[in-house]
């Protein structure tokens, strides 16, 4: 685009944003769409937290019982203790395995990376109910043997009940979650590596950085953009987590895989008391806003200082 031309064009865009009928226009049907499907159910869960009852029985104003009740809830404690775990072990994992895939991709395999990136990246479009009933069939041990088992057996150690402890449980979900989604966050972080100037790798290569030099000193500070946003995705996802924990062990045995967002789904639709299941849906949004300014504020530090 020549100098004239961007000109015009820049003064083009002043006038229509300087137009607020334009802005309007151009703003207010994603502003309606978005407040309500967003802002309005969220307004609405705010006021079922204050009430009690069903749909069937009726609202009643509670006051700030479903508050004290929170907070003295154990089981709340408890699905709060798993989502935190859950989302810190599988966020790191998630992010970690895609960097040193997107690193692979970059420096080792270069262009004939793109059939790999596509069979990692299968596992992303699988339903989450197909990739569930497959890792049950890995860990299975009754009524047959599954290939997890059937490994350990052939090096001499006893068939594990993976689905039997809260334990054994929450490792075959964070490798679960790991192995399906770590495929997006190395393209994620592939589309960051690719836009680092060739010219600065190799001028870095000529002052004798390489390696591991060369990944922390140079491709490190200058993919931290995108390796933050990645962390943010990963963090928000995990903390929200459903569908695996639903498809992989439906929170069982008994309430040692419970996240947040289960108990809230079971209290408010399976027992329908809707007020205290909003009360714990607005649990979940303090959480995840905190969480996430957390991780912006640590995302101003500076990988080039120190």
């Amino acid at each position: 685009m020549s100098a004239g031309n961007f000109k015009n064009w820049t003064s083009l865009m002043h006038r229509v944003l300087g137009d607020r009928k334009a802005v309007l226009i151009l703003l207010g049907p994603a502003a309606l769409v978005y407040s309500l499907v967003m802002l309005v159910p969220m307004v609405w869960s705010l006021g079922y937290s204050i009430t009690k009852g069903s749909t069937i029985q009726g609202f009643t104003g509670n006051g700030l019982g479903n508050f004290h009740r929170l907070f003295t809830d154990p089981a709340v404690r408890d699905a709060l203790w798993f989502t935190a775990k859950y989302a810190l072990v599988v966020t790191v994992g998630q992010v970690v395995a895609g960097y040193l895939l997107a690193l692979l991709y970059v420096f080792f395999l270069k262009r004939a990376s793109a059939l790999i990136r596509t069979l990692v990246f299968f596992p992303v479009v699988l339903p989450t109910v197909a990739v569930g009933l497959l890792f049950q069939k890995f860990f299975q041990v009754a009524p047959r043997t599954g290939p997890v088992n059937s490994l350990l057996n052939a090096v001499g150690i006893d068939s594990i009940d993976w689905f039997g402890s809260a334990s054994h449980a929450f490792w075959v979900l964070v490798i679960m979650d790991i192995w399906r989604s770590m495929g997006f966050y190395a393209v994620l972080l592939f589309a960051g590596l690719v836009d680092i100037p060739e010219e600065v790798l190799e001028s870095a290569r000529l002052d004798g950085a390489s390696g591991l030099r060369l990944v922390r000193h140079i491709v490190l500070p200058m993919s931290f953009p995108v390796l933050m946003s990645s962390v943010i995705f990963s963090i928000n996802g995990t903390l929200k987590v459903f569908d695996s924990i639903v498809a992989l062990t439906n929170g069982g045995p008994g309430n040692g895989t419970t996240p947040l967002t289960l108990y809230m789904f079971q209290t408010s639709f399976t027992y329908s008391d809707y007020g205290y299941g909003s009360t714990i849906a607005l649990l979940l949004t303090v959480v995840c806003l905190l969480v996430t300014l957390v991780v912006f504020r640590v995302s101003r530090h500076d990988l080039t200082k120190g």
